[in-house]
């Protein structure tokens, strides 16, 4: 992975946690249930086009491994939240339940993939 690739990943990365913060709530206080439906809609289907759906995307994956687009928003909204004064305590229960799902949901994948 080229230099500029590195750094394309890691904005493209920052690209879907900085929508989500600055827009999803925004949207489901504007239009309610429906907002957060065309937010999920708008802002997945836009990012993961830039990300992955172009012939020219973001995101270069290297290597055996791959990481969903849930892990860079996990880890972008955790450290925005606790950035505006958020609790570390009482995260850790959705910290475990969100591991216990990304394990289950890979072994799944790598049953058929």
């Amino acid at each position: 992975m080229t230099l500029g690739h590195a750094i394309a990943t890691t904005f493209g990365g920052f690209i879907f946690p900085f929508l989500i913060r600055m827009i999803w709530g925004k949207m489901v206080d504007e239009w309610g249930a429906i907002g957060g439906w065309m937010a999920a809609a708008f802002i997945v289907g836009t990012t993961w086009a830039i990300n992955h759906g172009i012939s020219s995307s973001m995101i270069t994956q290297s290597g055996g491994a791959w990481i969903d687009m849930a892990f860079a928003a996990g880890v972008g909204v955790y450290v925005a939240s606790f950035l505006k004064g958020g609790k570390l305590g009482g995260s850790f229960v959705n910290i475990g339940a969100a591991l216990v799902g990304g394990v289950s949901g890979g072994f799944i994948l790598s049953l058929f993939l």
